[in-house]
């Protein structure tokens, strides 16, 4: 059993969402009617070019429970949850879309499983994805499965995105991780505490566009794989031994055919064959070493994984004032 005066924060990253806020605010009033004197909303402006704040902070005047962090720049959603994991003062929080793919109504029964049951995350898993377009769904299927074969001991449910709810306890552990390459995700399944799915299906967006095409998507994949998985780099040592084994196989082919029937005019088409072969297993081994590296480049840096600019509403009055270092960011903070 929590506490009876528990807080629970909808962390909700947005970036040129104008068309969406205001109906995201109205639906989380209907459809949380009833937790309501528990519930807080924080945006996180992930430097909107539109009017996206001013509507916000429109909103605010009428709505004492939303609060507004400001990222200076659009530093990508990964960044805008890590600030909100890093400010956010509630016991628990529920990342969630603005444009209500994930029902605020669901979070009713996360919050029924984590105050009765005692999970510490209970997650949506998306049952019915016929909305989504096949390749989407195809694409979606084969990431889940390629990483939690590649990922180890950390596993991510099938059909499971950031729409969940999760303890202070996993908060505070989450805080301690500093790594600058943050696949959300799986890092809220590494510190694993009990967990539980809760089935839903995902509907159309309410209004406005996606801000994810196919690249950002399989550059946020391969993300996901680099930041928690070594076997890319370890598959190529199997790869250049087997290589090594057929090569020698061919080695000692060739000499024994010389051997007993003679040497006749060499093949080119052969030759120009295996040296591309084997030039394209190099480049393809060089550009996941540069994966790595590039990684490994960005965490020995250090550089802020965000940087708040302004904090607005009840959330302003629990951080410090002034300019502070957080886990893997910078807050600016000005009390009213």
């Amino acid at each position: 059993m929590r506490k009876d005066d528990y807080k629970v924060a909808l962390i909700v990253p947005v970036y040129n969402e104008h068309e969406t806020v205001e109906t995201f605010v109205k639906t989380v009033n209907e459809k949380l009617a009833s937790e309501l004197n528990h519930i807080e909303i924080v945006f996180i402006d992930d430097g909107s070019k539109d009017n996206t704040v001013e509507l916000i902070e429109n909103m605010q005047k009428t709505d004492n429970k939303i609060s507004l962090i400001r990222l200076s720049r659009n530093f990508g959603k990964e960044a805008a949850m890590s600030a909100a994991l890093d400010i956010v003062q509630a016991d628990a929080i529920v990342p969630i879309d603005v444009d209500l793919q994930d029902p605020p109504e669901l979070v009713l029964d996360f919050i029924r499983i984590w105050r009765d049951e005692g999970v510490d995350n209970v997650y949506g898993v998306r049952e019915d994805r016929s909305k989504d377009t096949g390749t989407k769904r195809v694409s979606s299927e084969g990431f889940y499965y390629v990483f939690n074969k590649l990922s180890g001991r950390v596993k991510i449910p099938a059909n499971v995105g950031d729409f969940r709810l999760i303890d202070r306890k996993i908060i505070d552990v989450l805080k301690t991780l500093r790594e600058r390459n943050r696949f959300m995700k799986a890092l809220y399944a590494w510190p694993g505490f009990t967990s539980k799915g809760v089935g839903y299906k995902r509907p159309e967006r309410v209004a406005g566009t996606t801000k994810w095409n196919y690249w950002k998507l399989w550059n946020f994949a391969l993300d996901g794989i680099f930041a928690f998985s070594s076997l890319p780099l370890k598959v190529w040592s199997y790869i250049g031994g087997f290589i090594g084994v057929i090569a020698l196989i061919c080695m000692i082919w060739n000499v024994v055919k010389t051997i007993i029937f003679g040497n006749p005019t060499p093949g080119y088409t052969t030759l120009i064959s295996a040296i591309l072969f084997l030039g394209s297993i190099q480049l393809i081994s060089i550009g996941i070493l540069g994966e790595y590296i590039g990684r490994l480049t960005q965490e020995v840096k250090g550089r802020p994984v965000y940087v708040v600019s302004e904090i607005k509403g009840p959330l302003s009055k629990e951080v410090p004032d002034g300019l502070t270092k957080t886990n893997v960011g910078l807050s600016y903070n000005k009390k009213d």
